[in-house]
């Protein structure tokens, strides 16, 4: 009896270790979340604009989608980015530019290398949207998990 007891705990230890070995880590799907607006930016301009940028982010692909809604600009815009690294006071170089039309609404995604999702996932990018009147950027937001 005892040795049966004894080989059933090994046998099941043994296939614990396999499958925790074996398991890859479980893919996740955050969303991010960033407030448009003219305050947002570095330096803060006076524009009424507003906008909203939705963004998905898969841990296992490390792809990132976005959706990004806005309006009351002073005028067309005229390009749209994902800047980074940067903190809420400080600007940064693009990362990832927005390509073909920037008019309201605009929708892709990219895939990040490990770098950029570092960076990304902790808060340390921002998108803003340039016009004619606001070159270095009308609009502003951090992207920030949850929101």
């Amino acid at each position: 009896m005892h040795r049966i007891n004894v080989r059933s705990g090994v046998a099941a230890l043994a296939l614990a270790a396999l499958l925790a070995a074996g398991s890859p880590a479980l893919a996740e799907t955050v969303t991010f979340k960033a407030e448009l607006k003219g305050t947002n930016e570095v330096p803060p301009n006076d524009s009424k604009g507003t906008g909203t940028v939705i963004a998905t982010y898969d841990t296992a692909s490390k792809k990132l989608s976005w959706k990004i809604n806005y309006s009351g600009l002073t005028g067309n815009a005229t390009a749209a980015h994902f800047h980074g690294p940067a903190d809420r006071d400080k600007n940064a170089a693009v990362v990832v530019p927005i390509t073909g039309s920037v008019a309201s609404p605009i929708e892709g995604s990219v895939t990040l290398t490990e770098a950029q999702a570092a960076d990304f996932t902790v808060g340390r990018w921002y998108f803003n949207i340039h016009t004619a009147a606001h070159g270095p950027g009308e609009i502003r937001g951090q992207m920030l998990k949850g929101m």
